[in-house]
């Protein structure tokens, strides 16, 4: 049987072969070098995985600004996803670019299935998966409320900060009340470090300094 288990951050993310409306697909081998946004949704042909589909196609330019690829999953079979996407087109003239996954194990290897919740469907888990194959982030939503795509995207940016410039970032980045688009950077370690840090960032205490948004 299946192990049922949630990665946890930084762990590899699991492996799998599997089919999809776009072809077979071989993670992480295929997605080598890109960042990767795996998400869930309860079933085909309902309500609000409808709308989140069709918001994630809306957006999918901005992921491919990030270097962000998109993978679709639900418990649902192959043709199942595919009469869906046709209907999603058929209905709303959106044309779902990105994969949808079929592949009952998944549900297991990614913790997405939990009973408590619904015997049957998975809830809307997000996991956000970097270039080495680690679980960066995740988030999970129940089944009845739609994911807000713009914070998928601005968590998508705030990792990627961090990864190329080993910064972190506040509250509502980049549009925090106090600091704004500002970065954090990492609290000294030793006197002799806090004393350069007051020199060179802006500090509202030792422990809190901040600089201007590294340019990409």
């Amino acid at each position: 049987m299946t192990e049922f288990r949630i990665p946890l951050i930084g762990e590899i993310a699991p492996e799998f072969n599997s089919a999809s409306t776009m072809g077979k697909i071989n993670f992480p081998a295929d997605y080598k070098g890109k960042w990767t946004v795996l998400f869930s949704h309860p079933a085909d042909f309902t309500p609000v995985c409808t709308t989140e589909f069709m918001a994630f196609q809306d957006k999918i330019e901005e992921f491919k600004k990030r270097n962000v690829e998109l993978i679709g999953y639900s418990v649902d079979w192959l043709q199942s996803h595919i009469a869906w996407v046709n209907n999603i087109k058929e209905k709303f003239d959106v044309e779902i670019s990105f994969p949808i996954v079929a592949d009952m194990s998944l549900a297991f290897k990614y913790g997405m299935l939990q009973t408590s919740a619904d015997s049957n469907h998975t809830v809307r888990a997000v996991f956000f998966i970097n270039p080495e194959g680690k679980i960066a982030a995740l988030m999970y939503y129940p089944l009845s409320n739609g994911r807000n795509i713009d914070e998928i995207i601005r968590l998508i940016d705030s990792l990627q900060m961090t990864v190329e410039n080993g910064r972190a970032t506040p509250a509502n980045w980049p549009e925090n009340r106090i600091f704004k688009d500002r970065v954090i950077v990492p609290p000294a370690s030793n006197m002799e470090q806090m004393k350069k840090n007051k020199s060179t960032y802006e500090c509202k205490d030792w422990y809190l300094c901040t600089e201007k948004m590294p340019k990409k």
